[in-house]
Parts: C-alpha cells; sequence; structure tokens
C-alpha cells in the first residue's frame, strides 16, 4: 500500500477538519476544498485513491480547476489504477469502485494512472509546493457524507516538499513499487498559537520506520494509548499492545472497522508472525 503516515504533537501552519455522517454537507466539504485550489498560483498536485464525485460537485470542482488552469496553474492527477472486475483478494487487490479512471479523463488535465500489486492509497494534493491538503478523505459523495473522515491542511514548504517527492516518484514510474522512500525530520510549525513539531514518512518506502515508529509510541506510553483504526493487523503494533495490558498500568481502548477486522481475524492463520496474536488482541 502507498500512503502517508502524519505525526503532529500539538496551526497555524496546521488545520484539522473531521468529517462524520450528518456532521456536515457535501457543499461545506467542496467549498473548503476549492479554497484551498483557488490559492493556487503555479502548480497543484493531485494523488486519490479515488475519485467520482456527483454532477453537481463535480461542476463545482472542475470550474474551480478551469479557473486556475486559465491562470496559468499546471494541474496534473495521479490516482490508483482500477481494480479488476474480480480482483484477487488473496494479493491484496481491494475491490475498488470502478469509475475513477473515467472520472479523471473527463476532467482533462494530465493524468497517470498508478500501478502496483496493491493501492496506491494516497489522499493529498500539494499546491505550489508550498502546501499539503491531505488525510483520510477521497473525492467521493460518500467520502463527504456517510463516512468518518479527516482532513490536514498543512502550510508549510519544508512539509510540501516532501510531498512533492513524493508525486513525481509516482508520476514517472506510474506505480508504487520502490516508491516512497522519502521522510522529512522534525519541522517546526504553529498551531493555534501554540510550538507543532511535524514529521512525515510515506509507504510503502518508509514502511517498517513507520511500523516501528506506531511500536516505540505506543510502547513508550505512561497513561493511556487510544487508537482509532481502519484496520490494525500489524505484528509490531500488536506486540506493544500486548506488552501494555501484560503490565496494566496504562489504559488501552479504542475502535476499528468491524467488517474490515472480521477479514483480518478470519484470514490472520495465514501470517506467522500475527496468528498467534488475534486471540490477545481480541481479548
Amino acid at each position: 500500500m502507498s500512503c502517508a503516515f502524519v505525526t503532529a504533537i500539538t496551526s497555524d501552519q496546521l488545520a484539522f477538519f473531521f468529517l462524520a455522517e450528518g456532521e456536515q454537507t457535501a457543499e461545506t466539504v467542496m467549498s473548503r476544498l476549492i479554497s484551498f485550489i483557488g490559492a493556487a498560483k503555479r502548480s497543484l498536485n493531485f494523488a486519490f485513491y479515488d475519485m467520482r464525485l456527483s454532477d453537481s460537485l463535480k461542476n463545482q470542482f472542475s470550474a474551480a480547476l478551469k479557473e486556475r488552469a486559465a491562470a496559468g496553474v499546471e494541474i496534473r492527477i495521479c490516482f490508483d489504477g482500477d481494480k479488476p472486475l474480480k480482483p484477487n483478494l488473496a494479493a491484496g487487490q481491494d475491490p475498488a469502485p470502478p469509475g475513477t479512471s473515467a472520472f479523471v479523463q473527463s476532467l482533462g488535465y494530465p493524468w497517470r494512472r498508478i500501478a502496483g500489486m496493491k493501492l496506491m492509497h494516497h489522499k493529498f494534493v500539494v499546491r505550489d509546493a508550498e502546501s499539503v491538503w491531505t488525510g483520510s478523505l477521497n473525492l467521493t459523495d460518500d467520502a463527504f457524507t456517510l463516512m468518518e473522515n479527516n482532513v490536514v491542511e498543512i502550510n508549510s514548504g519544508a512539509m510540501a516538499l516532501t510531498f512533492a517527492q513524493d508525486f513525481e516518484q509516482l508520476w514517472q514510474k506510474e506505480n508504487f513499487d520502490n516508491t516512497g522512500e522519502v521522510g522529512s525530520g522534525p519541522v517546526a510549525l504553529s498551531f493555534s498559537g501554540h510550538p507543532a513539531t511535524l514529521r512525515v514518512m510515506f509507504s510503502p518506502g518508509c514502511g517498517l520506520t513507520i511500523d516501528n515508529e506506531i511500536g516505540h509510541r505506543v510502547g513508550s506510553a505512561q497513561r493511556r494509548v487510544r487508537i482509532c483504526s481502519l484496520l490494525i493487523n500489524s505484528g509490531t503494533l500488536i506486540d506493544a499492545l500486548l506488552d501494555l495490558l501484560r503490565k496494566g498500568q496504562v489504559k488501552v481502548d479504542g475502535i476499528y472497522d468491524r467488517t474490515q477486522m472480521g477479514d483480518v481475524f478470519s484470514n490472520g492463520h495465514r501470517c506467522r508472525r500475527t496468528a498467534g496474536k488475534f486471540p490477545h488482541f481480541r481479548r
């Protein structure tokens, strides 16, 4: 899987936007995205797993892009290649809904289908190599209105540079294999008037580093660990959680996607490293 991992410690340079079913309208989300797009002066680079908008939202999105293109802004789009109708689940091919390819091509800007055995799972926009829109949000009606999602806006040239580097790797290779060996050291920013430290790492290139980083942060907890994740099947993370639970000094709880984790539990026996840990994880 190809995606970005962002760690933040407490922006005026950082902005967070959380979405939940019934808490915001699709128009509100699109308005925020259009505001981000509208500030572009030189370039807009999009990397998205899924892009499929209804006519009303598409018209707003397309109009914003056309306005910037007319002003001389270069626009490029990378997206996950549509998966086969009968994907090979054992090989990690996700049964993603078809349609992104047709949607992107209809916009009329340079595009690349990013191949790979699994997923090009990014959701980010790099604006002028100075600012980034990222998070879990795909550009779909359902993602805007029905799903639990988040958006992070980062106004930092140092951070934007790392996203731009990852985008260029995807654009040039048209495959996420052997990409993502891109990361930053701690970058000083501000959030709500307070100092903030941000670091970003990309997978698959930094995958092991990300895995170890999460395990280290969980393992060093002093009071509480709360997890919010679609899937939890990292052996490193499960080991760290088990160590905390055995010590009994740190409260551990959280939420995950029940349907997705059901598949992990049922197929966990296939992975030697994690198979023996799931009984403990269930407890």
